[in-house]
């Protein structure tokens, strides 16, 4: 079955592949990436320098779903600008996600990293676990500053990851600025903040940030993806690329997110539970399912929703 799709005139040979934030922070753990069957190696979101993230335990999973208060734990963008090269012996599309506390840092990342010249760049404006600091995405006019600054800097396609909006009159503001900026694709949408999961028998929170506050992940937030990923796909005409990540723990999800209008699909809770071994699983389950609905490709069904 095809899987395969393109983000940016850049090809991928299959459209799963791992979120930002999930068993991608190390040289070896993009290199497991790399000889896995997932369809691109997406970094770790990149801060200026090393960042050992928030105090353990910091991430927990429940049926359902997971909680996360990672603090956004990487080796620092110089780092990976020595890694990112290394990887092309792989022969799969690299993404780059940077993030930040300042603009300055999100500036410095992009001038870096773009040198390197990876496939695409993620922006990642909607990291929820940064104590004191609030997500970008969630401030309109921030995020129009920053991205046209990023976008005088920036050399290869780029996009952002975006937060979970749940009001049409969000969706419509922030598509307003990304089609001013020009984003070449979307990710929708980072985990949904924040939720707190308690431990009945212990009779505490389960993880140690923020009071047991973190981002919610994992099936349990597949509804709120789906809406997100749909309103974009229809405010932009099916004409911008989308990633669609949330929820995804079968062939079945990975099906409904491009029925929505997404390109691709990236994996958070289910990559980490199960490791490399789920891109194989979900290939075959959507390949199924596309087999047996008569389809003879991922994208002939992009945005084909019904509605009643």
């Amino acid at each position: 079955m095809n899987l395969s799709t393109t983000i940016a005139d850049v090809h991928f040979s299959t459209c799963l592949m791992n979120a930002a934030g999930a068993l991608c922070v190390t040289q070896e753990e993009l290199e497991t990436l790399g000889r896995s069957r997932s369809g691109a190696i997406v970094t770790k979101s990149m801060t200026p320098a090393f960042r050992q993230g928030n105090p353990e335990p910091r991430y927990y999973s429940f049926p359902g779903g997971s909680i996360n208060s990672m603090g956004l734990p990487n080796l620092g963008y110089p780092a990976y600008a020595e890694i990112i090269p290394k990887l092309r012996k792989f022969g799969k599309p690299i993404i780059a996600s940077i993030a930040g506390l300042s603009p300055v840092d999100f500036l410095e990342a992009a001038q870096t990293i773009t040198s390197v010249q990876p496939d695409l760049i993620e922006i990642n404006l909607s990291c929820p676990n940064i104590p004191g600091k609030p997500q970008i995405g969630y401030d309109v006019e921030a995020s129009r500053s920053l991205l046209l600054q990023l976008k005088d800097v920036l050399t290869v396609p780029f996009g952002v990851k975006l937060p979970p909006y749940f009001d049409p009159v969000h969706h419509e503001a922030v598509a307003g600025v990304l089609q001013e900026v020009g984003v070449d694709f979307l990710s929708v949408i980072n985990s949904v903040g924040n939720g707190l999961v308690v431990d009945p028998d212990k009779e505490r929170v389960v993880i140690k940030p923020k009071a047991g506050f973190g981002g919610i992940g994992g099936r349990m937030i597949k509804p709120v993806a789906l809406a997100n990923v749909r309103a974009f796909w229809k405010l932009f005409d099916g004409q911008m690329p989308i990633i669609g990540t949330g929820g995804i723990v079968s062939g079945t999800d990975v099906f409904e997110h491009v029925l929505c209008g997404a390109s691709a699909v990236q994996i958070g809770t289910a990559f980490v539970d199960e490791g490399v071994t789920v891109f194989q699983r979900l290939e075959k389950e959507v390949s199924e399912i596309l087999h047996r609905k008569g389809y003879e490709s991922l994208l002939q069904c992009r945005g084909t929703l019904q509605e009643l």
